[in-house]
């Protein structure tokens, strides 16, 4: 049989590595697209080949439309692609709104939202079966901050987390008739880069008493929920984000 073949973006730290390696595990072959960190990215490739799978990193900068164009044209150079992990995005700053520089909120739309819609446009053009694809699973990696509004850390972040709830509903329904099922996943506090890279390191330790279950998530734990989507266990799932946040 052929293997299913899922592209990652944001695909080798964090959530989406352990995404890789889950899904690896499970009998994937992987397209990982990468910002910027070529040893990570490098790592994340031999974890995976590790695992059995065959992986194939691409580095862009996905608020370039070119750069999702090329992530999504290498993809097809290593076979059929059967689903995408929608995942690549980042907080970048911490702090009230009236305190954020307007560049950063420009940046933070740009890859949380603006890039989002256009992997979800590229994947339909892929996936489905109204432009030739043999259907799949798109899946959007939004936050739980898209309902809690982050407060005085970053609202504008979960602002456009709140807009890649909306793309899933919407789009689900749009290409459900094509052979594709559009579902999210909206993480809680996970331990991970993301505070440490906007600037604030002790960020999990900080907020960890407001979670019911008293501590943060594993990337592994999300990397179950998005398997679990895109398995056939989930087939009658569509339109639907998942909350994965400890009960908060």
């Amino acid at each position: 049989m052929e293997r299913p073949l899922t592209v990652i973006t944001g695909g080798t730290r964090g959530i989406g590595a352990a995404t890789a390696l889950r899904l690896a595990a499970d009998g994937h072959d992987l397209v990982l697209g990468h910002a910027s960190n070529d040893a990570a990215a490098e790592e994340c490739r031999l974890a995976v080949e590790e695992a059995g799978a065959h992986a194939v990193v691409v580095r862009g900068d996905l608020t370039d439309p070119a750069a999702v164009d090329r992530l999504f044209s290498e993809a097809a150079r290593h076979g059929r692609v059967t689903g995408v992990v929608n995942n690549a995005g980042a907080t970048l700053h911490v702090g009230p709104l009236a305190e954020t520089p307007v560049d950063v909120v420009a940046r933070t739309v740009e890859l949380n939202l603006t890039a989002a819609l256009y992997v979800a446009r590229a994947a339909v053009r892929t996936l489905a079966t109204t432009y030739g694809g043999a259907g799949g699973v798109l899946v959007n990696v939004s936050s739980g901050a898209a309902t809690l509004g982050s407060p005085g850390e970053y609202v504008q972040y979960a602002a456009a987390k709140a807009g890649v709830d909306a793309l899933t509903v919407g789009l689900a329904q749009e290409v459900a008739d094509a052979g594709v099922r559009v579902v999210g996943v909206a993480p809680g506090m996970v331990r991970t880069r993301i505070h440490e890279d906007a600037g604030d390191p002790g960020r999990l330790e900080r907020v960890a008493a407001r979670i019911p279950l008293g501590r943060p998530g594993e990337p592994g734990e999300i990397a179950d929920a998005i398997a679990w989507l895109m398995s056939d266990a989930a087939s009658y799932v569509t339109g639907s984000t998942l909350r994965v946040a400890g009960g908060r």
